[in-house]
């Protein structure tokens, strides 16, 4: 009898233990620290994508919007921790109608939360979103 409880506890430690492994977040491909991504739509049809990862005592940021019109003027503010990263304008080009804004900079300790926002010059759609790492 203490040897089926002893084997069904173990079944359940065992089960347990790869439900664990399972939802644990996958490295990337160089075996790093996985990246942080958000996205979305802006409020008028255009998308963006905001992607952050820690990088060798760096962080690697990533902005996207993509409006699928070429020669479209955004105004462009990205921030870590409120602290502005990043403001100026940037273009969406050929041949897709978007712009990136990318960057490394040194990580700080400690939390980081980047923010980033887009303004359409012309139409004032706006893009945004930010993720924490």
């Amino acid at each position: 009898m203490n040897v089926r409880r002893t084997a069904a506890a173990l079944s359940a430690t065992a089960a347990a233990l790869t439900g664990l492994v399972l939802i644990s977040p996958a490295a990337n491909a160089s075996g790093g620290t996985p990246d942080v991504r958000s996205s979305g739509t802006c409020t008028i049809g255009a998308t963006w994508r905001l992607k952050a990862k820690p990088d060798d005592g760096r962080l690697s940021i990533e902005f996207e919007v993509d409006s699928n019109r070429v020669g479209q003027t955004w105004s462009v503010r990205l921030t870590d921790n409120r602290n502005p990263i990043y403001t100026g304008t940037r273009k969406t080009v050929a041949p897709s109608g978007s712009f990136t804004v990318a960057m490394l900079r040194r990580n700080l300790t400690g939390a980081d939360t980047i923010r980033a926002r887009a303004v359409n010059t012309v139409n004032g759609s706006v893009c945004g979103g930010r993720v924490v790492l």
